[in-house]
């Protein structure tokens, strides 16, 4: 072990009194979690899947110990005593002699006092896996019959059984401290949050004032009561249990039952730092006739720690709740400053999408207008181009018309134009309706009669206009209707003869009634029919 630093030898030497095992083992456990004392044990203890708790600042405080008259013992007292204690004992004394004087000096030990004496020392029994504050708590009620305070001041009958899994109770109306659960750090975190004394209260079922320490210590009605008056926060366990044996490494707990109260204290002897350190006030060990009597503890705590420790805590509270204050006051305003910002960037959203809609529709309008000028236009050349192409077929079906004879027999008719003028002719019942509105339209077209060819390569007028007329629309085609004068009746333009229409048999009037249509361009007012007035 010549190679190890002074550092690794303590912790060495820490390891080999906590397990008693072999030297190159401990080196193992220790080189594996970079030479942590603590995880070691915890390591060799089956406490391996468990992370390491975080670390914790205790400070050692100025502690007077003129009132705790008892010996330190070992923390074991089950020794069992035998004639090989005897022979190792001067050695072991021996061995921790030097080993003491060297790891001071941080001087390498030498060979001949490496060696290790942790066979022949008793064995201890390690910490129990399970357990912790709660069932500790719950053993302790079923054990003293009593109950913790909060729970007897609510109500609750101490004597009978309530929803704990006690099997019994006494009569007698006793109360427990309020032991807080769950673990050491959570204990000490708690303590630190909220600046309060913490009283941590360990045992050993090994030792023979616990039983004693638990019915009259623990179950003082004074001292609970003054636990409770002052938020004291008070943790305990068995050191049996895991939790509870590391609070007693941590601690220096040597004898049992073990009382120790901490709180936050300023730094001793820092002058960069104003952080105060969770501190060790006082420890109280040994038999609850004196050290860890309840009058002692309550002399204690009422003539030398409250007093010293209250105005400091109390300024700390202040402080927290200053600066809870504060932070609450400035998260009031950065809750106001962003809803003040949403509201505002709401509005401008709200602009900006306006503007945007607004945009829209004018590029929307914009368009729209586009499209039906375009449409217009399209219809216009359309328009004219239909127009064209009527013209060319009024001048072809007014040449061909010309030199038609009128029928010899049929219906006698009397066309009065618009323009004043009378037509008559005279056309057979099997002549179409075609003929008579192609004849009509022959005399409105102001052209010449000068195409031979027929604008669709048609040789018969009649088949070829029905065609344009069911392509283009009647009404569209022709530009105007024809009126029987009496009883005034509607000609409509349809694919059947002359002499199918009743009104006509006998001959009669028409009256031409021009449409009031886009193809013609006709000036003048229209009626509500679509018709224009012959006025």
């Amino acid at each position: 072990m010549d190679h190890l630093t002074a550092a690794q030898q303590a912790a060495l030497t820490q390891l080999l009194d906590l397990t008693h095992g072999a030297d190159d083992v401990a080196v193992a456990v220790l080189e594996s979690v970079d030479w942590d004392v603590q995880r070691a044990a915890d390591l060799i203890f089956g406490n391996a899947a468990a992370p390491p708790p975080p670390p914790v600042s205790v400070e050692s405080f100025g502690i007077d110990d003129t009132e705790q008259h008892q010996p330190i013992a070992p923390r074991n007292s089950a020794w069992t005593f035998s004639f090989s204690n005897l022979l190792v004992w001067p050695l072991q004394l021996l061995s921790t002699l030097f080993r003491f004087v060297f790891g001071f000096l941080r001087i390498p030990l030498p060979r001949p006092f490496a060696f290790n004496l942790a066979l022949f020392r008793p064995r201890r029994t390690p910490p129990r896996r399970d357990g912790g504050a709660d069932r500790w708590v719950r053993e302790l009620e079923e054990e003293t019959g009593a109950q913790c305070f909060s729970a007897s001041a609510s109500g609750v009958e101490t004597g009978a059984a309530g929803p704990s899994t006690l099997t019994h109770r006494t009569n007698d109306r006793k109360v427990l401290p309020d032991f807080t659960l769950g673990t050491y750090e959570d204990a000490l975190r708690l303590c630190q949050r909220d600046a309060r004394i913490a009283c941590i209260v360990l045992v050993s079922e090994e030792h023979d004032h616990v039983s004693e320490f638990k019915r009259i210590t623990l179950t003082d009605p004074t001292l609970v009561r003054l636990l409770h008056s002052n938020d004291i926060l008070v943790w305990g366990g068995d050191v049996r249990d895991r939790e509870a044996y590391s609070a007693a490494l941590k601690l220096q707990a040597t004898t049992y039952p073990f009382v120790a109260f901490l709180a936050l204290q300023p730094r001793r002897g820092s002058r960069t730092s104003t952080t105060p350190a969770l501190t060790v006030l006082s420890r109280h060990q040994g038999p609850p006739s004196s050290t860890t009597a309840p009058t002692t503890l309550v002399t204690h705590l009422e003539t030398q720690l409250l007093p010293r420790v209250q105005p400091f805590l109390a300024g700390l509270r202040a402080a927290q709740h200053t600066a809870a204050t504060d932070r609450a006051l400035r998260e009031a305003q950065d809750r106001a400053f962003r809803e003040t910002a949403a509201k505002d960037g709401a509005r401008i959203e709200a602009l900006m999408q306006a503007e945007a809609l607004a945009a829209r529709e004018a590029e929307a309008a914009r368009v729209a207008q586009e499209q039906e000028a375009a449409r217009r236009e399209h219809e216009a050349a359309e328009l004219e181009k239909r127009a064209g192409e009527r013209d060319m077929w009024r001048r072809w079906a007014k040449r061909v018309l010309k030199d038609e004879k009128e029928d010899v027999e049929g219906v006698r008719l009397a066309i009065r134009l618009p323009d004043g003028g009378r037509v008559v002719r005279r056309f057979a019942e099997t002549r179409s309706l075609t003929a008579l509105y192609a004849f009509v339209d022959t005399q409105l077209a102001d052209c010449t009669a000068d195409t031979l060819v027929s604008p669709g390569g048609h040789s018969d007028v009649e088949r070829g206009m029905e065609e344009q007329v069911e392509a283009v629309g009647a009404d569209l085609w022709w530009g105007f209707r024809l009126v029987l004068a009496y009883p005034r009746q509607e000609i409509l333009w349809g694919k059947s003869t002359v002499g199918s229409i009743d009104c006509l048999k006998g001959g009669g009037q028409l009256v031409v009634q021009m449409l009031a249509t886009k193809a013609e361009g006709l000036d003048g007012e229209a009626d509500e029919d679509g018709y224009i007035s012959e006025d």
